[in-house]
């Protein structure tokens, strides 16, 4: 199978961090699209949402992750990536788009600064409802969800691994 895989879901949710150890077990590349936009941009995400606002960020999002290729890589999504409705269909359409679930509650617990993470989120939303806006959407794009509360590093690789051999079939 060359289909990419992408992983989709809230910040913190381990998309990264999982993305590498999954890549690692299907022989993979590993593309993490925040780190393409920092380098397409040379700006850390932070200061591009800062600077240019959400909707510019947004564009600059989709247009990264239009760029990536789609063979044989992991690909971990910024957590606004469900806004990018181009790079969103082409994710759907040509590759394996996991969700990576969590609760709201875990979340928080997982979660730092959300200005330090350059997270996409309108002023005056609430972090609850940047939640209930983002889960829907994530349901929508995404083939398969996995709920990953409870479970370590390597759980979640492995129940990845799982999940992406049944689409090899």
């Amino acid at each position: 199978m060359d289909k990419s895989v992408i992983l989709i879901g809230m910040p913190g949710v381990g998309k990264s961090t999982v993305g590498v150890v999954l890549a690692k077990r299907l022989g993979y590349n590993f593309v993490d699209a925040d780190i393409v936009i920092q380098k397409r941009e040379g700006r850390l995400l932070k200061d591009i949402i800062a600077t240019d606002g959400i909707n510019t960020f947004i564009e600059i999002e989709n247009a990264a992750n239009l760029s990536i290729e789609l063979s044989k890589n992991v690909i971990a999504t910024g957590g606004s990536a469900i806004y990018c409705k181009e790079a969103m269909e082409r994710y759907f359409e040509n590759a394996i788009v996991v969700y990576l679930k969590i609760d709201m509650e875990e979340l928080l617990v997982r979660l730092g600064s959300l200005d330090e993470r350059g997270v996409v989120i309108k002023d005056g939303q609430t972090f609850e409802k940047l939640y209930e806006e983002r889960c829907a959407l994530y349901e929508k794009y995404a083939h398969v969800t996995l709920e990953v509360k409870g479970l370590s590093l390597r759980e979640t690789a492995e129940k990845l691994d799982k999940i992406i051999d049944t689409f090899r079939l």
